[in-house]
C-alpha cells in the first residue's frame, strides 16, 4: 500500500548526489533523509512563507521552517530588503561596524534583562561561550545540563552525553552531570553532591510542557546560594514565547542566556547576553585575567544583523508571537479533533505550547513508535504537508492550517487501519525513520 500522485525522481537523485558529497547527505542531520519515510525525503528548491517547492516541483505547505529558525515564513519582505540594503554596503570589514552597535541597542532593547550581547552565527557557539565563560567566572570544572531536554550543543561538554559519543575523550564527558526538568529538590541535592564543583546549570526554561509554578524562581535562587551561573538556553523559547523569550514571559532573569533560530529568520546569527559582572570578563575593560569569550570572523557579517533587527522589528510591531499562537492553537483543536474522530486519539497525540507544537506517533500498547511517525510522516508528506513537527509560521493562513488538518484526517484513517491490522508495516513504503541520536548507522 503506497502514497500515490507524487514525484520524487529528481529528489531521488538529488539524495544521493548530496551523499557523495556530504557526509550524512545534509549539513545538519535533523534534515537527514534518514528523518523521512524511504525515498519520500524532498530536495527543497525554493521557499516562499509557508510554502517550498522540492526539485521535482512537488509543492509543500511546509512546519517546523529550517529547524524552527524561519518563524516569520520564508522570504519574508521585511527581512529580505534589510538584507539587501546592507549587502550594498558590504558584509565584513577589519574593525566593527556600525551596525554591531545599532543591533546590540535593539537586542537589548528588546531582551531588557540582560546588560550586553556578543552575536555570533549558530547556536551552539554561544553556549559553548556560556559555559566557557561560567567555568572562568567561577574556577569550576563541571556542568550541569538538563538530561531530558534534547540538545544544547555540538560540542564535546553536550555530544559527550549523547550515544554519538565517538571522538569524544571519557574525561571530557566526565565533567558533564545531569538533572531532570523540574525536580527541584534533584537538582537541590546534585548540588549538595558535587558542592563547590559546578560552574553552572543550563537548561531550556521551558519546551514541551510550562515550567510547574515556582520552579524557575526556585532555580534561580538555587543557584545564587551555591554561586552557579544560571543559563537559560533560549533557542528555542526565544520570541516563540515572547519577543523577549522564556525570561520575559516567566519573570525570571538567568545570569546568562543565549539566543538564535528566530532571531534572524534563516539568517545565521546567535546571540549570547548576560549580566555586565559576567559579560566583561570577556572585554577590555574589566581588568585581570582575560576569558577568550566569542572571536568569530563571521560573527558580525552586517546583513545577518541587518535581518536579526528587522525580526525583532517585525515581532514587536506585528505581533507576532500572538498569531504564532493562535495558529498554532487552531491547530492543534482541529488535529486532536479528527484524530478523536478517527478513533486514535490516544495514538496521535498533539503537545507542547502552542507556538512549538510537536506531536507523538504511538502505537497499539501506547508506546512512541518509529514505524508508526513512518507511516504518518508518509500519509503527509502525499498530501502536500512536510512535517517533522506542527511548528507553525507566522506565514501560514487560517486556511493553510484548516488544508494541513483535512491531510491530517486522511493520516489518521489509515492510522486507524494499521491499529487495527496490527502492524504499519504495508504502509510504510520501506524502513522506518531513526532517531537523530543513535550508536550505529
Amino acid at each position: 500500500m503506497t502514497v500515490t500522485g507524487i514525484d520524487m525522481t529528481a529528489s531521488l537523485k538529488a539524495n544521493e548526489r548530496l551523499h557523495r558529497l556530504i557526509p550524512g547527505g545534509a549539513h545538519t542531520y535533523a534534515k537527514g533523509d534518514d528523518q523521512y519515510p524511504e525515498d519520500m525525503a524532498p530536495v527543497i528548491a525554493r521557499g516562499e512563507g509557508a510554502t517550498v517547492w522540492d526539485v521535482d516541483g512537488n509543492r509543500y505547505l511546509e512546519y517546523g521552517s529550517g529547524l524552527r529558525s524561519v518563524s516569520l515564513g520564508h522570504a519574508h519582505p521585511r527581512v529580505t530588503e534589510a538584507v539587501r540594503r546592507e549587502l550594498g554596503r558590504g558584509a565584513n570589514f577589519v574593525r566593527p561596524s556600525i551596525i554591531e552597535a545599532e543591533a546590540a541597542e535593539r537586542f537589548l532593547d528588546t531582551v531588557s534583562t540582560a546588560d550586553m550581547v556578543k552575536f555570533a552565527k549558530n547556536g551552539s557557539d554561544v553556549t559553548t561561550a556560556a559555559v566557557r565563560l561560567a567555568r572562568a567566572a567561577t574556577g569550576r570544572p563541571l556542568v550541569a545540563i538538563c538530561g531530558d531536554q534534547p540538545f544544547f550543543s555540538t560540542d564535546d561538554w553536550f555530544i559527550g552525553t549523547t550515544a554519538m559519543d565517538g571522538g569524544i575523550p571519557r574525561s571530557i564527558s566526565d565533567l558533564t552531570v545531569t538533572f531532570r526538568y523540574g525536580d527541584l529538590a534533584e537538582t537541590e541535592a546534585l548540588l549538595e553532591n558535587y558542592s563547590g564543583r559546578i560552574a553552572c546549570l543550563i537548561l531550556e526554561a521551558a519546551t514541551l510542557r510550562e515550567p510547574p509554578p515556582g520552579y524557575l524562581a526556585g532555580l534561580r535562587a538555587l543557584t545564587k546560594r551555591h554561586g552557579i551561573v544560571l543559563v537559560f538556553d533560549e533557542m528555542i523559547t526565544g520570541f516563540r514565547w515572547s519577543e523577549a523569550g522564556a525570561q520575559g514571559l516567566y519573570g525570571v532573569a538567568p545570569d546568562l542566556s543565549t539566543f538564535g533560530k528566530a532571531l534572524g529568520n534563516g539568517f545565521a546569527v546567535s546571540a549570547l547576553a548576560g549580566c555586565r559582572e559576567l559579560m566583561e570578563q570577556g572585554g577590555l575593560r574589566a581588568g585581570g585575567e582575560r576569558v577568550f569569550l566569542l572571536s568569530t570572523t563571521h560573527g558580525a557579517e552586517t546583513h545577518s544583523l541587518a535581518a536579526a533587527m528587522a525580526v525583532q522589528a517585525t515581532y514587536v510591531e506585528e505581533g507576532i508571537t500572538a498569531r504564532l499562537h493562535a495558529l498554532g492553537e487552531r491547530l492543534a483543536a482541529g488535529v486532536r479533533e479528527v484524530a478523536a474522530a478517527e478513533g486514535v486519539g490516544e495514538h496521535v497525540v498533539v503537545r507542547g505550547r502552542a507556538s512549538n507544537l510537536v506531536f507523538a506517533t504511538l502505537d497499539e500498547r501506547g508506546v512512541p513508535s518509529q514505524e508508526y511517525r513512518t507511516m504518518f510522516l508518509r500519509q503527509l508528506l502525499g498530501g502536500g504537508i512536510i512535517g517533522p513537527s506542527f511548528v507553525v509560521s507566522s506565514a501560514l493562513t487560517e486556511e493553510d492550517v484548516d488544508r494541513t488538518v483535512e491531510v491530517v484526517a486522511g493520516a489518521c484513517a489509515v492510522y486507524r487501519q494499521a491499529l487495527d491490522a496490527g502492524d504499519p508495516l504495508p504502509w510504510m513504503g520501506g524502513r522506518s525513520v531513526r532517531p537523530v541520536f543513535r550508536r550505529y548507522v
